[in-house]
């Protein structure tokens, strides 16, 4: 079973290079990956927020309850690697760890623009 997952999106909407969607999509699935694999089934937030020329990405979840412990997998701390070299790809920030309630929060920052190397690195400029 997945997780009851709630999303929001704010700020107008801005045009995004394909890479950067991607990178951002591919950190929301991580995020998501590790809520099932170390929480369990709880809750998560997924807040999608644009303003002054970055796009924010929140993934945050419930802690884990006694009713639906998570599964006993290990994990190998690549994710948050793979995740920070995202958002890091795109003169972006990311910050991950323990919330006050217990549960994570992984909150991933992007510029609106690739810049030019980034661009040619993953073949997404003009040509």
């Amino acid at each position: 079973m997945g997780c009851p997952v709630d999303l929001t999106v704010t700020g107008a909407v801005a045009s995004l290079a394909p890479a950067v969607q991607m990178s951002a999509y591919r950190v929301v699935q991580e995020a998501l990956s590790n809520v099932r694999k170390h929480a369990g089934a709880v809750r998560v937030r997924v807040e999608v927020t644009w303003r002054d020329g970055l796009l924010t990405v929140t993934v945050a979840n419930a802690a884990p309850t006694a009713a639906d412990p998570p599964p006993p997998l290990p994990g190998s701390g690549l994710g948050l690697i793979g995740m920070r070299e995202r958002t890091a790809l795109f003169r972006g920030t990311l910050r991950a760890g323990p919330d006050e309630g217990g549960g994570w929060c992984v909150v991933a920052t992007f510029r609106a623009a690739a810049p030019d190397a980034a661009r040619e690195r993953t073949g997404t400029g003009a040509g």
